[in-house]
């Protein structure tokens, strides 16, 4: 038996000559989305909010919106989730078993709770140590607490967690917390302990045995006019009903500051036009559009003839141009993965939300404040996030793409 799968894990790996993914056993979870912007200066504050935290990103470069918009605000401050795509699953806790519906961030390392519903379990306990996490429209300070945590209905739990339970909170809508993001991203929330880390749900499902591997797999539905929009969380492995096979993993990058995150090296193309050169940045599924390094930006702008919309700050093109689009190509690895027109675009069913016409066509690019070489030249955000199924490996340090049916589909 142990020979058979062994050569088929090595003929996996011959034929692509890249690390596959062989076998899977995953816990999976349900993901729905909450669509919890008004207009487009909270979309675009929310995601400004959680560059902050990437990479020292700066209000002082250049904006393609109204600069009053962007307050300067500390490094130490981050965005929860994303107004356009937050995401919650929903986990029991403690005893009496409450159902907490939590934000699912992938760049946080701490799982709390407290916001919205009360933490009133009479099993946890005190570890009597302060945490705070500091968000761009809110923050919440409280104390760890270990208890018992419910995936479902008791179907499988983690003894003694430690988990953040709020005494203040600002500014949160949900109930709490359930951070995905790599452990070092958990680094200076224990406020008396600012370096150590807080053991995840993915470590600790790891450590009693429940999954074999630290693989957290992701997947995410298109925005469809009249349709509910859901999307599956997977502890262990991934689900490969959800994506079309082979899923192909890369490293982390090693390149400060996003190495602390979900951060890859890629290079992306339009056409036969280089827009931004092999580089580090971060993939983030609570930011909402892709953002590039200004030179970057520039060079898409160029490329695709879009003009800056002063109602929104977004790139508009007419139909004739969307027309005459051209995928934008993801050279990751050994592997491209191509962003068609039509996954360029904004929904056009939420433009209402953005300010624009019933028939405006606006792209999904945007600008950092900062050219290439930054370490921080890119962020992949969920407007590329739901054409590809992603697989986040904490174990091994690194991060898989694969395509899905949504990769090519005329959603927007």
């Amino acid at each position: 038996m142990f020979s058979v799968v062994f050569l088929l894990a090595l003929l996996a790996f011959s034929v692509t000559g890249l690390p596959v993914e062989v076998r899977n056993s995953p816990i999976t979870l349900p993901m729905t989305r909450r669509l919890a912007f008004s207009n487009v200066t909270d979309l675009l504050r929310h995601d400004e909010a959680r560059l902050v935290a990437f990479g020292e990103y700066s209000t002082h470069g250049r904006r393609d919106a109204d600069d009053s918009l962007f307050p300067v605000v500390p490094l130490s401050h981050a965005n929860l989730g994303n107004a356009f795509t937050g995401y919650t699953v929903s986990v029991g806790i403690g005893n009496p078993l409450i159902t907490y519906n939590l934000i699912v961030d992938s760049a946080s390392a701490i799982t709390w709770v407290g916001a919205g519903l009360p933490y009133l379990s009479r099993s946890g306990v005190d570890t009597r140590e302060p945490v705070e996490v500091n968000y761009r429209y809110g923050s919440f300070k409280g104390t760890i607490f270990q208890d018992e945590f419910y995936f479902g209905v008791k179907k499988l739990s983690i003894p003694r967690l430690r988990i953040g339970v709020a005494s203040t909170w600002e500014g949160v809508a949900v109930d709490g917390v359930l951070g995905i993001g790599p452990i070092s991203s958990g680094i200076g929330a224990l406020q008396n302990l600012p370096e150590q880390t807080i053991p995840t749900v993915t470590d600790r499902l790891v450590a009693q045995g429940s999954i074999t591997r630290s693989v957290i797999g992701v997947f995410f539905q298109p925005v469809v006019s009249g349709i509910e929009n859901l999307g599956e969380l997977s502890f262990g492995g991934t689900n490969p009903e959800r994506y079309l096979r082979p899923i192909i993993y890369t490293d982390v990058t090693t390149t400060a500051p996003s190495s602390r995150y979900w951060g890859i090296n890629q290079r992306i193309t339009y056409g036969n036009t280089e827009i931004l050169a092999y580089t580090a940045g971060v993939v983030d599924s609570g930011c909402t559009f892709l953002y590039l390094a200004i030179d970057a930006y520039d060079r898409y702008q160029a490329a695709t003839g879009g003009t800056v919309n002063p109602a929104n700050g977004l790139l508009q093109i007419s139909l004739e141009q969307y027309k005459q689009l051209r995928s934008l190509t993801f050279h990751i690895g050994d592997r491209n993965y191509y962003l068609i027109p039509n996954a360029q675009i904004w929904p056009r069913c939420l433009n209402y939300n953005i300010n624009g016409g019933d028939n405006d066509i606006f792209l999904i690019v945007k600008a950092l404040a900062t050219p290439t070489g930054a370490g921080y030249d890119f962020v992949n955000g969920y407007v590329f996030l739901q054409r590809f199924y992603i697989a986040f490996d904490s174990g091994q340090g690194r991060v898989a793409f694969a395509k899905t049916k949504f990769t090519n589909a005329d959603t927007n």
